[in-house]
This record gives structure tokens, C-alpha cells and sequence, in this order.
């Protein structure tokens, strides 16, 4: 098979072949339909995830496979099974990483990978939905689109009416405005650094996008509520400065939710932290995956996709194939594209 490999930091992926090994117990042997690129690639190739002791590996955590086999007490799959690959833990085992061959020697990966044609996964980062399911919209519930809704839903918990800025608007905030839109919030409030992004922002439904670059988003938003505070804010980025500069937009009673992640040994300063304590105190929460839970959650969404009431495919900007993929990589860093996605047969 083809794959996308990691072999040095700071460099691109190798495209090359890579043979699975044997299948394990509570393993699936996995054919990827379709995989998004999430910036958490971006910070592994970058080795801000520690992972730099375990090259070369291969990457990818929010796919879309059909099953071709199952290994010894693997229960919750079957063999042709219509899949969402995804990296938060699900039911069924917690199998062993899986074992590739790749340029004549051994190679693990993670538990599961989707920049790779098939993927050896451990039971529990696969979730069966009905065979009906649009493979992209199972792909977005990997991570991305999953993410959101369960930072707008279990994590931030949004009401009807209140008012949500998202800090930054590249794949992960392009899904939490459709998130944010779904629960009800109002207004629904963007910001970035790229004008480009104003547009998108309006036709995801965006009350209002503030490109911070020249534009005071205090003021801005004072305009729009008559207050520069919000009731909820999610901050994706994860730069120290969009941290410490947002936080003051936040209302007393309000919840802040970090979704991006600083980089290694960065230090967040928060000038006249005074203001943490208005009203009934304001609470700072870094998720993970918003709460996310696969088997409770993927057929929850599932429905919603079916009834009509959770749009999708304008989240998806961009898409290539395996050969392409570096240079899609690259459109993600100058931040020009959302979610871009790769068809790992095309």
C-alpha cells in the first residue's frame, strides 16, 4: 500500500509503500476511503508532540474506512463495516500499536493512522456508522467536526442566545461557527488575522468577523452588543498572545475554552488578571476534544446529518491525493485552507 511517512522533523512526509504486519488482538485492518488533515499533524511534523523518539511513524486521526478484517476479540467491528476512524477511545479493546514494514525494517505506528491506504487500527478508534453516511461527513467526525460540536455542547455548554467568539478560523473553527450556529448561539463572532477568511466566516454564519491585524476587536464587539464581552469564548490557536489578549473579552460568569495548545515551554502572561474575577468569576478550560465520545456521540450526529440539520460540505476547502499531500500541508501553515482532505485512492 501507499503511505505518508514521518521520518524527520521539520521536513515532508515521505510518500512511499508500506506493508501492514500481522493483525493483533482487538485489531482492524482498515481501507481508508478518506482522511482530513488536522493541525495536529502540523505540530507533529513540527515535533511539538513529543513524538520525536518514535520516528519514523505514520500520521492521520480523522478518516473514513471500510473494514477488510478483524483480529482475535475485536467484537464491536465486522468485516465490512462503513467506519469512522477517529482518535478519541471508543468501546472494545485498547489493542497493542500496530506493526508496518517499511523500506526493510519494522515500523509501529499509532493506533490508528489515515494519511495510509490501510491502516492496522485498535478497536476502540473505530466507531461502525450506517453504510448510507457520507464518507467526508464521517471523516469530519473523527476530529474536527466532533471536536466542535462537543466543545459548543458537553464542554462549554451554550445556550440558546449567548454570545460565542471563536479565535482563529482555520479547519477547527470553520466547524465550531457550524457548532456554535447548531446549539443556538447569538451572535456568533469570528476572528483571525487573514482578510481573506471575512467571507467564509459570513458564509458559515458568522455574525460578525474581526480581522485583529487592524481592527479592535473590543470596539468591534461593543458595537455589535453595546459590551466588549462575550458569554463564550474558544480559542484554537494556542499563541500565547491570542490567549492573553482575548481572555479580557471574556464576561464575568463567562467560559473559556482552550482548544489550541501552546507550544512547548511558551508561557502565558496575563497583564491586570484582576478583571478573572468580575461577576461570578470566569472559568479557563483546556479540553480535550471537547468531551468527545465516540459511541455515544457519532450516532447522535449521524442523525442529525440524516435529518438534514448538520450541513458539512462547505467545511471542506481544499482536497488532494497522497501525492499532493505535502504541498496541502503547506496552503494549512500559510493558513489558506480549512479542512483540506486527502482521497487516499484517487
Amino acid at each position: 500500500m501507499r503511505a505518508a511517512v514521518l521520518e524527520k522533523l521539520h521536513s515532508p512526509l515521505t510518500i512511499g509503500d508500506v506493508e501492514p504486519g500481522p493483525l493483533g488482538v482487538g485489531q482492524a485492518l482498515v481501507k481508508v476511503l478518506v482522511s482530513g488533515i488536522c493541525g495536529s499533524q502540523l505540530q507533529e511534523i513540527a515535533g511539538n508532540k513529543g513524538n520525536e523518539k518514535f520516528l519514523p511513524h505514520m500520521l492521520g486521526h480523522e478518516g473514513c474506512g471500510i473494514v477488510e478484517e478483524i483480529g482475535p476479540g475485536t467484537t464491536t467491528v465486522k468485516k465490512g463495516d462503513k467506519v469512522v476512524m477517529h482518535w478519541r477511545k471508543g468501546d472494545g479493546i485498547e489493542a497493542d500499536f500496530p506493526v508496518y514494514s517499511f523500506g526493510g525494517r519494522t515500523m509501529r505506528s499509532g493506533k490508528v493512522t489515515t494519511f495510509n491506504q490501510y491502516a492496522l487500527v485498535s478497536e476502540n478508534r473505530v466507531t461502525t456508522v450506517p453504510s448510507e453516511t457520507p464518507g467526508d461527513f464521517c471523516a469530519l467526525l473523527g476530529c474536527g467536526l466532533s471536536t466542535a460540536l462537543g466543545t459548543m455542547i458537553d464542554e462549554a455548554k451554550v445556550r440558546p442566545g449567548e454570545a460565542v467568539l471563536i479565535v482563529g478560523l482555520g479547519g477547527l473553527g470553520a466547524s465550531l461557527v457550524r457548532a456554535a450556529q447548531l446549539v443556538g448561539a447569538a451572535p456568533i463572532i469570528a476572528i483571525d488575522i487573514v482578510e481573506a477568511k471575512r467571507s467564509m466566516a459570513a458564509s458559515l454564519g458568522a455574525n460578525l468577523f474581526i480581522n485583529v491585524s487592524d481592527t479592535d476587536p473590543h470596539e468591534a464587539i461593543r458595537s455589535l452588543l453595546g459590551t466588549p464581552e462575550v458569554d463564550v469564548i474558544v480559542e484554537t490557536s494556542g499563541r500565547p498572545k491570542s490567549i492573553a489578549g482575548t481572555l479580557p473579552l471574556l464576561a464575568g460568569g463567562g467560559r473559556y475554552i482552550l482548544l489550541g495548545q501552546p507550544q512547548p515551554g511558551e508561557t502565558v502572561e496575563l497583564a491586570n488578571a484582576y478583571h478573572l474575577f468580575g461577576g461570578e468569576g470566569k472559568s479557563i478550560t483546556a479540553t480535550q476534544g471537547g468531551q468527545f465520545l465516540p459511541s455515544r456521540d457519532i450516532p447522535r450526529y449521524t442523525r442529525l446529518q440524516r435529518a438534514g440539520l448538520l450541513r458539512f460540505e462547505d467545511l471542506i476547502t481544499h482536497r488532494t491525493t497522497l501525492d499532493g499531500l505535502n504541498d496541502a500541508i503547506g496552503l494549512m501553515r500559510a493558513g489558506q485552507a480549512n479542512r483540506i482532505f486527502i482521497d487516499l485512492w484517487a
